[in-house]
């Protein structure tokens, strides 16, 4: 095991690597941007590293910076959590040149996955079934229609490169098609630096399923189960539950195998979630691979009793994958919402600022995943995301009934709206209730309205004018930093 991990990444996903690193008796190193200086990851590392401003760009996207603080502190591995740089194969791949343990897949593996299309290539190679539509990236917009009208309307164009829910748009006519592929194309070359495209069916109702997996360096490999993630506002989760309803237990178990075999079959390692598609019919189709630890994979460690980061710590340490296939036993059933900062009634737009309250939630069988405390300021310089409310139960029905105790329990007050009044829509909603929904539910409900047991939230008169929000900027924002300040706390 690692004596010493660097964490590249702050928020909630911080401490819980941290937390991971401490109970295997791992030190630790988090790097940290001006807008995280008191932040709960920095007060408990061994070891912190200011890296640059707040913009992230100039911090937390800041390779060099962060293998300076790796190389300075003697640390020989990097977890980077979720988002920023866990996906960067240029990354994973800086970090082995320097000596220093991505704690992930190999740069190779990383690379061709994070190209859709040479992802959905390779997963057909493996055997997974794909949806109807374009392997290779579509070079004009003629032969995007050409494949549109193949495959029938409506159908989605896609960001090759693409991920975090941007990239994509939906078109339901040959008249929306040539505009829909060069917005799309446009959007992907500022997001990804990579404008190619696909295209696919898309699937109207359908379920978005994933699968965990875990995979050492040694050939071996095994699946925790399914979640399913089809409340999404924007692409984007806003609850998500293990294992997923509704489903035959055949189906599960036959998506579970193909996913395993499709990360197998390419050589993977490390924590990875297979996401698929599943029709009404239970036909399910591969969307892609995340080559990283999910928002969601407190749910699969409810079920399991698995600690997913130990695992990753342990695997990028090189010792064999200590499970096998029969050790999984999963037991009832885990859901999560994602409380984000967002106003529900103003298109999910954030809404940054203090926390003048902030009381978890807490009971039986009952967990919270956050990085917020009193007096925490909610910094607009990141993603919304403010705490996790997971829940176990030995069955769904009292799982739904637990969270929502739980999120009426959840006291937070100061200039900020949360998702939670939405989420607790969720909950009530009775195709919801029975496992029965899909990518569309979120829509729905927001086209019927909030309905009477859950009237919006006033919307202040004035935007937020936090004096704190004004001066969350470093001194340094408008100028490249020196280098890392060091600071040793332990």
């Amino acid at each position: 095991m690692f004596e010493k991990v660097l964490i590249a990444n702050r928020g909630e996903i911080a401490l819980r690597v941290l937390r991971a690193c401490r109970e295997l008796g791992v030190r630790t190193v988090v790097v940290y941007s001006s807008a995280d200086a008191d932040s709960a990851a920095v007060r408990l590392a061994d070891e912190t590293v200011r890296i640059g401003p707040s913009a992230s760009r100039r911090s937390y996207l800041n390779a060099a910076a962060i293998i300076e603080a790796a190389r300075r502190t003697g640390a020989e591995a990097v977890h980077p959590g979720y988002g920023f740089l866990s996906e960067d194969a240029d990354f994973a791949e800086i970090c082995a040149e320097n000596g220093l343990t991505f704690i992930g897949p190999p740069p190779a593996v990383m690379a061709a996955l994070a190209d859709k299309s040479t992802a959905r290539a390779l997963m057909q190679q493996a055997g997974l079934p794909l949806p109807p539509g374009s392997v290779q990236t579509v070079p004009t917009a003629a032969r995007a229609a050409e494949i549109a009208a193949e495959i029938g309307y409506p159908v989605i164009v896609k960001a090759a490169a693409g991920g975090g829910g941007r990239g994509m748009t939906v078109v339901h006519s040959p008249a929306e098609l040539s505009r829909a592929y060069a917005r799309t194309r446009a959007a992907a070359q500022a997001a990804f630096a990579d404008d190619r495209v696909y295209v696919e069916r898309y699937l109207t109702d359908a379920r978005h399923v994933e699968v965990q997996v875990l995979c050492d360096g040694h050939g071996n490999g095994v699946h925790l189960g399914t979640r399913d993630c089809s409340v999404q506002r924007r692409h984007q989760k806003l609850v998500e539950e293990a294992p997923a309803p509704a489903l035959s237990p055949a189906t599960l178990e036959t998506i579970a195998e193909t996913a395993l075999r499709g990360v197998l079959e390419v050589g993977f390692t490390g924590a990875g979630t297979v996401e698929f598609l599943v029709d009404d019919a239970e036909r399910f189709h591969f969307l892609e691979i995340n080559c990283r630890i999910q928002v969601e994979h407190p749910v699969t460690e409810m079920i399991t009793g698995i600690d997913l980061v130990h695992e990753q710590l342990h695997v990028a340490s090189g010792v064999p994958l200590r499970l096998r296939q029969e050790d999984i036993r999963p037991h009832g059933v885990a859901i999560e919402c994602r409380v984000n900062v967002e106003d529900p009634d103003r298109a999910f737009v954030p809404t940054p600022g203090r926390l003048e309250r902030f009381n978890p939630p807490g009971g039986p069988f009952t967990r919270v995943d956050t990085h917020g405390h009193p007096g925490y300021l909610v910094s607009p310089h990141y993603d919304s995301l403010l705490a996790k409310v997971a829940v176990w139960a030995p069955d769904r029905e009292l799982a739904l009934n637990r969270l929502e105790r739980a999120l009426g329990e959840f006291d937070i007050a100061g200039r900020v709206r949360t998702t939670i009044p939405f989420v607790r829509r969720v909950l009530d909603d009775a195709g919801f209730r029975k496992g029965r929904y899909s990518t569309g539910l979120v829509d729905r409900l927001l086209s019927e309205g909030a309905g009477p047991n859950h009237a919006p939230a006033p919307v202040p008169a004035a935007p937020n004018r936090d004096p704190a929000l004004a001066a969350d900027r470093d001194p340094a924002d408008g100028a490249v930093p020196s280098g890392p300040h060091l600071r040793r706390t332990r």
